[in-house]
């Protein structure tokens, strides 16, 4: 989707019997890091199943504007890399468009090499803070232009030599964790990361897949000490990505809500960083069947068969937030058919997604007939498990907010409440999932997107 792509409104319907097999488009948050790793490692780096959403594709052409070579050949990414440490000075400014991973972690990567990178986004992109990503960068020695509130545009300077620091994350954030371990790479002497609560580790994990100097430690308490020798060399690595399991939630969740549905989610990445949204609705009563568990490229990965099942409301334990902190909003339109009240904590971190997520979330319930509440990090919803009343007859549509999660969550929503949902956009769907349409459609389910 361009800047100003116009925006294309897009309706729900009750569907019924959702039924097939399907294979998700490969991880999101891997994606991204391959195209990275591979632009930075020496030698060639192939990889299949990669996500060719907007948003990936964009953090490629960033790696490419700074010397990387990639290439496609059939369903093979072929990417020769600069060697660790040779990035060049991109030419002009790094449009990231909608991807605010590809936007930080790329920040981290590039933002400590001796020249100047510019970066740019969507209107989306650009109302969301950076200083989370950027103040860990200046305690290295980088110098900062930006945009009041520390937004986009943001225009970066390295010093001749960056200074390694240890760094205590101070939320619960996997963004910030790698940003500063890739600024470590470029970084003499040990970088440190201290991380009170575990984050997807697939920064970690690749890392050292491509030849890194990492270190792993955690405690009694479960804090993990991350550290990185910077200066060394990485080397080109072949990669399967597994399916997302971001993007799996939204078919996970519509066949449980629609009666009759029995389907099968293939190749679906089972890291326990990324599975509290599977546990959750296994909590809530839902039928989820784990089959076939393997390792793909070190990383677990399974077969799903998920069949419609009644739901029951849960307390969502706070500490289980970051390994589902994507999932929330598809979690909130399942706990709207569940019987009694699903309590959410620990949400802060969705007030800064592609959208101020928990509003949206809350706002786009209550359009729709859901009781909920919304508090400043928590959402409790009071579910009804027939959806009777549920949608807008008139079509109303929700505001999406540019954001692509919670246009695809309240779609799901429309297959199984008592009238029609629609979302104001669906535009932006392409930036994370562009074969959700097709994918939902082909198992069954009535979505029409409006010309």
């Amino acid at each position: 989707m361009s800047h100003g792509a116009a925006p294309k409104p897009a309706t729900a319907r009750r569907s019924e019997n959702l039924a097939g097999s399907v294979t998700i488009p490969g991880d999101k948050s891997i994606s991204h890091r391959s195209f990275m790793f591979g632009g930075l490692a020496s030698g060639q780096t192939r990889i299949t199943g990669l996500l060719e959403g907007e948003d990936v594709i964009n953090t490629g052409r960033a790696m490419s504007a700074m010397g990387a070579k990639i290439r496609k050949d059939g369903d093979t990414w072929i990417i020769d890399g600069t060697g660790n440490g040779a990035l060049l000075a991109p030419e002009a400014p790094l449009d990231f468009g909608n991807a605010g991973t590809g936007c930080r972690l790329t920040m981290g990567l590039v933002g400590v090499y001796d020249f100047a990178s510019t970066f740019i986004g969507d209107a989306s992109l650009t109302a969301r803070p950076m200083g989370r990503v950027l103040n860990p960068l200046r305690e290295m020695g980088v110098q900062v232009e930006a945009a009041p509130g520390d937004r986009l545009p943001v225009t970066l300077r390295g010093p001749k030599t960056p200074a390694p620091i240890t760094y205590r994350v101070p939320m619960a954030s996997a963004q910030v964790k790698s940003a500063v371990l890739l600024a470590g790479l470029n970084t003499p002497g040990i970088t440190t990361v201290i991380e009170p609560v575990m984050t997807r580790d697939h920064t970690e994990k690749m890392l050292a897949g491509f030849g890194a100097a990492l270190s792993v430690e955690t405690d009694a308490a479960g804090v993990r000490t991350i550290r990185l020798e910077g200066r060394g060399k990485l080397t080109g690595q072949t990669i399967a990505v597994p399916g997302d399991p971001s993007s799996t939630a939204f078919p996970l969740v519509a066949a449980i809500l629609v009666p009759g549905s029995d389907i099968t989610i293939r190749n679906v990445l089972m890291n326990p960083t990324r599975t509290g949204l599977i546990l959750t609705l296994q909590e809530m009563g839902a039928s989820i069947e784990i089959l076939d568990p393997r390792l793909a490229g070190g990383e677990d990965v399974a077969d799903l068969r998920v069949r419609h099942s009644e739901l029951r409301g849960v307390t969502v334990p706070e500490e289980r937030a970051p390994s589902m902190i994507d999932e929330y909003p598809i979690l909130a339109i399942a706990a709207a058919f569940a019987k009694g009240d699903t309590v959410m904590h620990g949400l802060e971190e969705l007030r800064v997604k592609e959208s101020d997520r928990l509003s949206a979330v809350a706002n786009g319930l209550k359009l729709n007939g859901v009781a909920c509440v919304e508090g400043e990090a928590s959402l409790t919803v009071t579910g009804r498990p027939d959806g009777k009343g549920y949608g807008t007859p008139g079509g109303q549509a929700v505001k999406t907010h540019l954001d692509h999660r919670i246009a695809m969550s309240f779609l799901v929503m429309g297959l199984a409440a008592e009238n029609p949902v629609t979302v104001d956009d669906a535009t932006m769907i392409a930036t994370s999932f562009p074969e959700f349409m097709d994918l939902m459609t082909g198992l069954g389910a009535r979505i029409d997107a409006t010309a």
